[in-house]
């Protein structure tokens, strides 16, 4: 028997390994799929691919369940098939997006601690098959997984049928990295017994009836590495004025420079401000995250990070090699949960994590837009920041305060979208400074985030608008014909910047 057969030790199932274009022939026209993959790790693969060679010539459609975005181009090939009825929770890829803003292709965005909910509720489509990217099925009937645990476990549970992905080319040192856990029926279900970052509360792999394995299909394709780009002179100064709001934070006696459980959402600027952690007085910290980027490991390298739980593992290329070829130096300081318990909202608030997510734009009160290009366009969607938001000791949201060279202010008189209300932000950070909103009246607000966030070229138009709100009274002022002719005049005549 073929070696790789070694990956399958539920000897049962060992009859069951088909081609993926054998196992896809199953999966029909208005059927639900959910599959495994978070962040552009752990995605399923074989199976995607499979349906889009089909879709050359048969017209099918699918809803797509995952926990967040999809790497190996799954998304966009399956957008560009068009198979795809529907999407939740999150995506991150521009052909899916402009399928999404045509109105092709329907988006459910939501909070990734809730995909679990719905689907345990049965308030959404059920899945007829899951198909989960995994490292090897165990004797006693578990699914492995690889680099990320996502929505994987819920996808088995409550699926009609399950695919199995083997992926031979994740390393076999990813067993024991994982805790699953369950938490039961809303209404039934116990406290979760998490009280510190590196406890394990579940088991190492994902119980799986195993009459629901219909195939298994084998695979040898990597995730795809991480888009994340590198720090800049901007990002940089961004994470200095986070640092400094932290330290002013120690001084005060809030924190000590252990800080307290790092939170840190995608994307290039959070990651900058991570690695701004490097060369700081702060040290033995913890991470309690949705995803491990080249930051974290970085931060472990250098002996900064004790221990990092999250929900899946995306890395640049350089660093995937390094860190995977070295996995025996990171097995004991990291842990990958399901996402309904990373981005659970009573942990949390338990564990009192520094949450640093990105914004697209904010506005003179502290309302964020994280998910709507001009309030219309969907961007990528809110994915976890909203549960980390609402819930964190310190909810702190990080973007430049221009872009495109200056024709977009990302500080606006009012955000055109509000996925986080002034009531769930608590610290706004530009490279121009940092506004700390906490216990501040909604007037008090609004000369700190000028004067300390507002690009200058911007600051003057800004305080121009909030002296005409004043006059027109009210807890939050606005000028309501003018609150978005900023908007107006960037779709009108290509920039923000108002004519005198």
């Amino acid at each position: 028997m073929d070696n790789k057969f070694h990956r399958i030790k539920a000897i049962e199932l060992q009859g069951r390994v088909v081609s993926a274009d054998e196992a896809a022939s199953w999966i029909k026209d208005g059927m639900t799929l959910g599959l495994s993959g978070f962040t552009r790790a752990g995605d399923a693969k074989a199976i995607p691919y499979a349906l889009v060679r089909r879709a050359k010539t048969e017209q099918f459609k699918v809803n797509v369940f995952t926990g967040a975005s999809l790497g190996s181009d799954v998304d966009k090939l399956m957008a560009e098939a068009g198979i795809v009825h529907k999407r939740l929770p999150f995506q991150a890829d521009p052909a899916m997006r402009r399928k999404i803003n045509s109105g092709d292709m329907l988006f459910v965005d939501h909070h990734l601690s809730q995909t679990a909910e719905w689907i345990r509720a049965g308030v959404i489509e059920p899945i007829d098959f899951a198909v989960i990217e995994a490292l090897e099925i165990t004797e006693d009937g578990m699914i492995i997984p690889t680099t990320s645990v996502g929505n994987s476990s819920v996808f088995v549970k409550h699926a009609k049928n399950v695919i199995i992905e083997i992926n031979l080319s994740q390393p076999e040192l990813f067993k024991g990295v994982h805790d699953i856990y369950e938490p039961g029926k809303q209404g039934q279900r116990s406290p979760i017994p998490l009280t510190h970052v590196s406890d394990r509360i579940g088991t190492i792999g994902i119980p799986v009836d195993l009459e629901k394995v219909r195939a298994i299909v084998f695979t040898e394709q990597e995730d795809s590495p991480s888009t994340i780009l590198q720090s800049d002179a901007e990002t940089e100064v961004m994470a200095g004025h986070l640092l400094n709001f932290l330290r002013a934070e120690v001084a005060s006696g809030r924190l000590t420079n252990q800080l307290a459980p790092l939170q840190s959402g995608i994307g290039s600027v959070a990651n900058a401000v991570l690695h701004g952690l490097i060369d700081s007085e702060f040290e033995d910290m913890e991470v309690y995250s949705e995803v491990l980027q080249d930051a974290v490991f970085d931060l472990i390298d250098a002996g900064k990070v004790k221990f990092a739980s999250a929900s899946s593992i995306t890395l640049s290329k350089e660093k995937m090699e390094q860190v995977f070829g070295n996995f025996e130096e990171y097995r004991d300081k990291i842990i990958l949960r399901p996402q309904e318990i990373t981005n659970h909202p009573g942990l949390i608030r338990r564990l009192g994590l520094i949450s640093i997510n990105t914004a697209l734009e904010f506005d003179i009160y502290g309302n964020v837009n994280s998910t709507h290009v001009s309030g219309t366009k969907m961007m990528n969607g809110i994915g976890g920041s909203g549960d980390f938001a609402r819930n964190a000791r310190l909810s702190i949201f990080v973007t430049k305060s221009i872009a495109k060279g200056g024709i977009i202010s990302s500080v606006v008189p009012f955000a055109t979208h509000v996925d986080h209300t002034e009531h769930d932000v608590d610290i706004v950070v530009t490279e121009q400074g940092y506004a700390d909103l906490r216990g501040l009246a909604p007037r008090e607000r609004v000369p700190l985030i000028i004067e300390h966030c507002v690009h200058p070229m911007y600051r003057d138009q800004m305080r121009s608008y909030y002296e005409e709100a004043l006059l027109r009274g009210g807890q939050t002022p606005h000028v309501l014909e003018k609150a978005f002719s900023w908007h107006a005049n960037l779709a009108n005549n290509g920039t923000m910047l108002l004519s005198e």
